[in-house]
């Protein structure tokens, strides 16, 4: 890991990928991802159906969150494809600036 070039309070990435906080289910650990591991992301709108009134883990097979109490108040989902059956989702505070970060990284839908 090195300069942090994005933080919030779900998630934290730097020149070579991201840590997501409080992902693991029930020990709060987190987890490492490296951007070269992320086959692609996809931006979604954050509603009932895609994990809105989820604070952690999955209200649908195939999908998980991580921890984060301040879900409910955001608009905006991204969907990590890293080859799994299990595709990682996240909600950043700010998910322009984060995009524009991967973007340059990774391919984003």
């Amino acid at each position: 890991m090195g300069e942090k070039l994005y933080e919030d309070a779900v998630m934290m990435a730097d020149a070579t990928g991201l840590t997501l906080r409080r992902y693991y289910f029930p020990s709060a650990g987190s987890k490492r991802i490296e951007y070269s591991d992320i086959r692609g992301v996809s931006v979604r709108p954050m509603n009932w159906l895609t994990g809105k009134g989820r604070l952690w883990g999955t209200g649908s097979p195939g999908y998980w969150l991580p921890l984060d109490v301040r879900r409910l108040g955001k608009s905006t989902l991204l969907v990590f494809d890293l080859g799994g059956r299990v595709k990682l989702c996240v909600s950043p505070d700010e998910p322009e600036r984060l995009l524009a970060l991967l973007s340059s990284r990774v391919h984003v839908e």
